[in-house]
């Protein structure tokens, strides 16, 4: 690993609650479970453009689940979804659905920017609502952990946006590594590098000076939320741009790692890391303006997880490479160096090792030594039903926020450890606190916005 270095100090680093809801036009109280006719979900849908858009697509196919309301704070983004749901009823605030449609609904999907997944998906549990949210589940650590904590605590169902881990690819992989495939395992690397991916969704930055008002479509205000107040610029933020910006999004690992993770955290029965250290783009460490306000367009983040029964040692180190940086050459040509996955899971065993394409079925290597072993069978499955169905007393989900809280907590460990790059964080999971480097600390979560606190964070 490159920069390491070790800081050894101490400060106390306490998680304080605010007292305050949420404090913007609207207080919102706790409500009643809501109570739907029998065998059907009453659904409201809290961001229906882009993801929102296909989320909507997914939950309106099921038999059993109604779409009664819909919420965003783009005019457009509502328009056309009133169009495809005839008669929900639309919201432009979702703190107004969810205090006027009390008990009309039983559950809520919130796929909305990052930074205001917490707030939107801590009310709808505490009002006893069943919620599916896109990943990364939180913004910050602090948040992830609240959440998690509370959706257990309520008993409500949930489920994170990883849709892949409902594939016969990634249940595949889950169950070669429970039974030891490949043998103990010693190492894993991840990676996303997406052809066009930095192009397209990665800005430079930093933002422009000026802004302009917002476009008459679009409440600006509430897309903010709980972040800082920025003024409105085209083309960097709305629609799709946000995750550039640490106000918003958590970065390129913050996004797809959830997805690359789910796989591995689950057939290996992984716990919260022992420490964390990021390598990242030279250009973007090297200036103070990009560092304040963007994510680096590469990172290269290494975990220390600790080992169990699967593993080989008593330590597994985890690789995640994206942007400029990728796996060894030594690693990709296990597969093949041409051809190897722009998203993917490599995991290196004592037997052998097993290659998860992002979206694809698994592959035991060497591929002549596996030849005849056998793949489990495995019934079909849709992530979003999944999730209805067990709102509606099916099996439990495939990524509950206890299953899958955890899991995001590492990740978002990493973009911490990219705004510190080269320090090694040790995490003390269970005080929350980097005993060697408290200065990280203040990373784990943001201040909110006045008028957008939220009680508890």
């Amino acid at each position: 690993m490159k920069g390491k270095n070790r800081l050894v100090s101490r400060r106390h680093f306490l998680l304080t609650a605010a007292t305050a809801a949420i404090a913007g036009p609207l207080i919102l109280r706790p409500s009643a479970k809501a109570a739907s006719p029998v065998g059907k979900l009453n659904h409201a849908c809290i961001g229906v453009g882009g993801m929102g858009w296909g989320d909507l697509q997914n939950f309106k196919m099921h038999p059993n689940l109604q779409i009664v309301a819909i919420c965003d704070v783009d005019a457009n983004n509502l328009k056309r979804a009133s169009e495809a749901i005839p008669g929900a009823r639309t919201y432009t605030d979702w703190r107004e659905l969810l205090k006027v449609e009390g008990n009309r609904i039983d559950s809520v999907n919130v796929t909305v920017p990052d930074h205001n997944h917490f707030a939107i998906a801590i009310q709808a549990i505490r009002n006893g609502k069943h919620v599916y949210c896109q990943k990364p589940m939180c913004h910050d650590v602090a948040e992830v952990r609240i959440l998690t904590n509370e959706a257990v605590k309520a008993g409500v169902i949930t489920q994170l946006g990883t849709q892949v881990a409902s594939t016969f690819g990634d249940r595949t992989a889950v169950q070669w590594l429970r039974e030891g495939a490949i043998g103990k395992i010693k190492h894993a690397y991840l990676c996303s590098n997406r052809p066009g991916a930095v192009a397209k969704y990665r800005l430079e930055g930093p933002r422009p000076a000026q802004g302009q008002e917002p476009p008459p479509q679009l409440n600006w205000e509430n897309w903010i939320g709980t972040a800082p107040m920025r003024p409105y610029v085209p083309g960097i933020y709305h629609p799709s741009i946000w995750r550039t910006w640490q106000d918003f999004g958590t970065g390129w690992s913050g996004d797809i790692g959830c997805h690359i993770f789910d796989a591995v955290w689950k057939g290996l029965d992984m716990k919260p890391p022992k420490s964390v250290m990021a390598e990242v783009q030279k250009s973007w460490q090297d200036s103070s303006e990009r560092r304040a306000d963007t994510w680096p367009q590469g990172n290269h983040i290494t975990w220390m997880f600790p080992g169990n029964q699967l593993t080989e040692s008593n330590v597994l180190p985890l690789e995640w490479f994206d942007g400029e940086f990728y796996p060894p050459k030594e690693v990709r040509a296990l597969y093949s160096v041409e051809d190897y996955p722009a998203e993917s899971a490599m995991l290196i065993g004592t037997e052998g090792a097993l290659l998860i394409p992002h979206g694809g079925m698994p592959k035991l290597l060497p591929e002549s030594k596996f030849k005849d072993y056998i793949h489990p069978k495995l019934e079909n499955r849709n992530h979003y039903h999944h999730f209805i169905n067990a709102c509606l007393g099916g099996e439990k989900t495939e990524s509950h926020f206890a299953q899958s809280g955890p899991m995001t907590e590492a990740i978002i460990l990493g973009t911490i450890a990219i705004r510190v790059p080269g320090k090694v964080l040790e995490w003390d999971s269970a005080r929350m606190k980097f005993p060697n480097y408290p200065e990280a600390e203040k990373y784990l979560r943001r201040k909110y916005r006045k008028g957008w606190r939220v009680n508890g964070i």
